[in-house]
């Protein structure tokens, strides 16, 4: 759904309530369509995302695995990498594409 969303299971350190809170705002966001709620619907956004950062946490604490966990560090380079990647496949398409208009 959304790039910016990041998976917090599974992780060493494990997620924080603050991740939980800021995945579920992200979400409310993309769901509603509004960066930031009017006053009329302020309180209708705050509780969804109280009621969604409740079952992340609840997720998070159900889930089992067996696999080892994620270490952060390693996993925020990998993130990182495939955003530069993406970007310059953009930067190079958006180059011949003006260069394209250009002839």
């Amino acid at each position: 759904m959304c790039r910016n969303i990041i998976p917090l299971n599974n992780l060493e350190p494990p997620a924080t309530d603050d991740e939980c809170h800021e995945a579920a705002v992200q979400f409310v966001r993309k769901i509603s369509g509004a960066n930031a709620p009017s006053r009329a619907n302020q309180e209708v956004f705050d509780r969804a995302v109280a009621e969604i950062e409740r079952s992340v946490r609840q997720l998070l604490d159900g889930l089992v695995t067996t696999a080892p966990p994620k270490d952060r560090d390693e996993q925020r380079e990998k993130r990182q990498a495939r955003s530069a990647e993406r970007y310059e496949a953009i930067r190079v398409f958006q180059q011949a594409k003006r260069a394209a208009r250009a002839e």
